[in-house]
């Protein structure tokens, strides 16, 4: 019994044609231009395939001296930039001795002549020298002058005296670093502190305390040699006074 499919396939199936060698056909021998023959052609195509080859081994040859050449630039410490620099330089003195730049320099050079011979370039010349020399020998100039080289010199010893002071001031702390700046503390403590205390109500009731007590042992001490120059011997009634 045939599959059910059979029947299909082979309706669908047509003939096509195979080639039996298995030679694939070259495109350049399918056609051939009018009047050629077959022989010319194939000659044509050795000389062809002879010149690829020559092409091809002279691109190897090629690529092994470019490199045979960067290796002697480099060992001759030509680098990339170096090259860069002489091709510009190369390049630059070739347009200077070009037709063209010759013609434009020769061009420019005699416009540039005409132009400071001219009238008004003469007129115009005089003029800003004449308004030069009036400016420069003007009162106003001069006193301008003399004002700014004035305060130049005055900024100047100045600026020498304060660098002076402060290098001083810097060996000295360097020098005494602990005993200037105690003396300066007690005495900037001394000036602010004493006028305040002595003219404070404690500080004035302790003066007259001290006073007074001063006074009472001069005095005690007066009676008690007035005693003992006496004849009597007795003691002053003041000896017995509370003190």
């Amino acid at each position: 019994m045939e599959p059910a499919g059979q029947g299909l396939l082979a309706d669908t199936m047509t003939d096509v044609p195979v080639d039996v060698g298995g030679a694939v056909a070259d495109p350049s021998r399918a056609s051939l231009p009018e009047g050629m023959t077959e022989a010319e052609a194939e000659e044509l195509r050795n000389e062809l395939y002879k010149v690829e080859e020559e092409i091809s081994t002279l691109r190897q040859v090629l690529s092994a001296k470019e490199k045979h050449a960067w290796d002697l630039k480099r060992q001759l410490g030509q680098t990339p930039l170096n090259q860069l620099k002489q091709n510009f330089t190369k390049g630059l003195q070739e347009v200077q001795m070009s037709n063209a730049y010759v013609k434009t320099s020769e061009t420019i050079g005699a416009w540039n002549e005409k132009v400071t011979q001219s009238d008004v370039y003469v007129s115009a010349t005089s003029t800003l020298e004449d308004w030069n020399e009036k400016v420069t020998h003007s009162e106003a100039y001069k006193k301008t002058q003399e004002t700014l080289s004035q305060a130049g010199q005055k900024t100047t010893a100045a600026l020498s005296t304060v660098g002076t002071a402060i290098t001083r001031k810097l060996g000295d702390m360097r020098a005494h670093p602990f005993s200037h700046s105690f003396s300066s503390s007690y005495s900037i403590r001394h000036s602010i502190s004493m006028p305040a205390m002595r003219n404070s109500p404690t500080f004035k009731s302790f003066e007259d305390r001290v006073g007074s007590l001063k006074s009472k042992v001069v005095g005690s001490r007066e009676n008690g040699a007035d005693g003992l120059q006496s004849p009597t011997g007795e003691k002053s009634p003041q000896d017995n006074a509370p003190f």
